[in-house]
């Protein structure tokens, strides 16, 4: 019975908006582990799917893009962890940067 529960709770998982990436793949981890722990075989392949369809939609364009130059089917956890990681810190790094000409433009004022 807890398998069926675990299993479920894998189908269930999904990024929030609010999490990042690190947060969500170590949450779908632990789920994985879990059912691992019950001698269940759980193919890195299903998991990298799971983590692609179950994105938000601000990580859309780079999936496609993915898509286009990559078998995704292929890919490791590891490397779809580390490429979603890299938009994570462009879009931070992008924001920080419009925060701080904003911050300028008011001190010139």
């Amino acid at each position: 019975m807890q398998i069926f529960n675990l299993r479920k709770e894998f189908e269930l998982l999904k990024m929030k908006e609010t999490k990042n990436v690190k947060e969500y793949i170590d949450r779908v981890m632990k789920v994985v582990n879990r059912i691992r722990l019950m001698d269940e075989d759980l193919h890195e392949k299903r998991i990298v799917e799971k983590v692609i369809v179950t994105l938000p939609e601000r990580f859309e364009a780079k999936i496609s893009s993915l898509e286009d130059t990559w078998d995704l089917l292929q890919l490791t956890l590891q490397e779809l962890a580390n490429v979603l990681q890299v938009v994570e810190q462009r879009k931070a790094f992008r924001e920080e940067k419009t925060q701080l000409k904003l911050l300028l433009l008011h001190l010139v004022k």
